[in-house]
């Protein structure tokens, strides 16, 4: 996946463009470039060269994206992780096959002698007017730190290995080829209108695939780049008026959408959207593009205008039934999918022979032609007294309770059902709905076998990088007995 080509290629056409603002300043495409060409070639000074399995565990989110270009450019495959990840922990994970751990920012000596490092982002100064003083495409990449490291980038490098975001207990790396990723940009730019003149905020931690894809297609494309490292909280505001593209989860939109700014279109991964939601969108002027992946499948189905998932281009989709009642397991066949687990590492994804695959997540029949209708992940659906109940379907119905930000509902074992459905609430103290009001609402909107038993609440849910609620994570501290979990009585 990554563009450190691409971003070469847009310095040389448009040195003075603003390719990234981080947390510490901002970067122009011709200093950009810079940066990354002089990486590289510290890089290759330490004996990293084609083949070899780089990790990248920065906080700072341009060294982040500087460290994986370099390792691109110089034919390594880069593997961004946490940077709280120590020694040990990443020799866990990845065995003898990592070559180099960065975890300090690459020296850039590339740099033209007057660019100094980051510069200070000027505070009235738009993305379209900074940096006039760059130096032209000349300077792009120049450097007498060593021999260029300029390589043929083949569709099929392995170019990029990532974890997954919804892994527990040992992480899973899931390695992916060049083309897997970027053969599916221009697919993007048309469902979502993204161009070259765009400023694309991308509010998360790059450690989460679904943002460092959004950071490295921007860079692609040869837009801005907005790169907070994390969810802005009290800057989104400012954030949003520079933006005219957001990527977010699903519970952010509704921060997004609360004062929109200058965006024009959200482009949301995860779960599906709500009639509710998309009318907020319109009447905040906001074009939303959903769509539905895994991080060992990438895309797999999209919607542009409201009226549903369908196939993303170049996606197959079958839905199989048989083993979960009327539901069926979703798989997908595509030039999109990732080569599989780095290290032989096991993991949801499975195989049929003939270019199928899935992971495990459950919908609704299909056929060719439909909306794609989901209804969860196979591996959380919990058998209770003989129904099988899929969690999402639940958390729907009770998310609408006023006072409940989010929700999660497992599966708690039970000695004659098998398991108990459960539901943990996340509330603010003073906010927290009474019990009565989310049994009455579970009654007038869920069949019996789908009624939460049980009843927690806690003040925030633990959640993966991307920003969704750690399910597993959730079920293993309400069996240890958290004490934050409380019970709602």
């Amino acid at each position: 996946m990554p563009v450190a080509r691409h971003v070469l290629a847009h310095a040389a056409e448009r040195p003075s463009r603003l390719a990234v603002c981080g947390p510490a300043g901002e970067l122009t495409y011709a200093r950009f470039a810079g940066k990354i060409d002089g990486a590289a070639r510290h890089l290759r000074g330490r004996g990293v060269g084609p083949g070899a399995l780089v990790a990248v565990a920065l906080a700072d989110p341009v060294e982040l994206l500087t460290a994986v270009l370099a390792a691109d450019l110089a034919g390594a495959t880069p593997l961004v992780g946490d940077p709280a990840w120590d020694g040990e922990r990443w020799d866990q994970i990845t065995g003898e096959d990592l070559a180099a751990r960065i975890d300090t920012p690459l020296p850039s000596d590339a740099l033209p002698s007057d660019a100094g490092s980051l510069r200070a982002r000027p505070s009235d100064a738009g993305p379209s007017d900074a940096g006039s003083s760059d130096a032209g495409p000349s300077d792009a990449g120049s450097s007498d730190a060593g021999p260029s490291v300029w390589g043929e980038a083949r569709p099929d490098d392995l170019a990029w290995a990532c974890f997954s975001s919804g892994s527990t207990g040992r992480p899973r790396a899931i390695v992916r080829t060049r083309a897997s990723w970027t053969g599916s940009y221009p697919h993007l730019d048309e469902l979502t209108g993204i161009g070259p003149d765009d400023v694309v905020l991308v509010p998360g931690p790059l450690v989460s695939s679904l943002y460092s894809f959004a950071a490295l297609h921007t860079l692609a494309t040869g837009a801005t780049a907005l790169l907070p490292g994390r969810w802005p909280g009290r800057s989104l505001t400012a954030q949003l008026d520079r933006a005219s593209v957001v990527h977010v989860v699903p519970h952010r939109l509704p921060d997004v959408l609360a004062r929109p700014g200058s965006v024009r279109v959200a482009v949301v991964g995860g779960a599906a959207l709500d009639a509710g939601t998309r009318a907020d969108a319109a009447a905040a002027g906001v074009r939303v593009v959903s769509y539905y992946g895994a991080t060992e499948l990438s895309f797999v189905a999209a919607d542009a205008d409201g009226g549903g998932l369908r196939p993303f281009p170049g996606v197959e989709i079958e839905v199989r039934t048989g083993s979960h009642g009327p539901l069926g397991e979703v798989w997908a066949r595509s030039p999109w999918l990732a080569e599989g687990y780095l290290a032989g590492a096991a993991g949801p994804l499975r195989c049929d022979g003939d270019g199928w695959v899935t992971v495990g997540d459950l919908a609704e029949p299909y056929r060719e032609g439909q909306v794609l209708r989901l209804r969860g992940r196979g591996d959380g659906a919990i058998q209770t007294g003989g129904a099988t109940v899929v969690p999402e379907d639940v958390e729907e119905v009770l998310r609408q309770v006023p006072g409940v930000g989010d929700i999660v509902v497992v599966g708690l074992p039970h000695p004659s059902l098998g398991s108990v459905v459960t539901a943990v609430v996340e509330a603010e103290p003073a906010l927290q709905p009474p019990r009565a009001l989310l049994e009455a609402t579970a009654r007038g909107g869920l069949d019996a076998a789908q009624r939460p038993r049980r009843w927690f609440v806690v003040p925030s849910l633990p959640r993966n990088p991307t920003g969704k609620p750690a399910r597993a994570l959730v079920a293993d501290r309400l069996a240890g007995g958290d004490p934050e979990i409380r019970r709602l009585v």
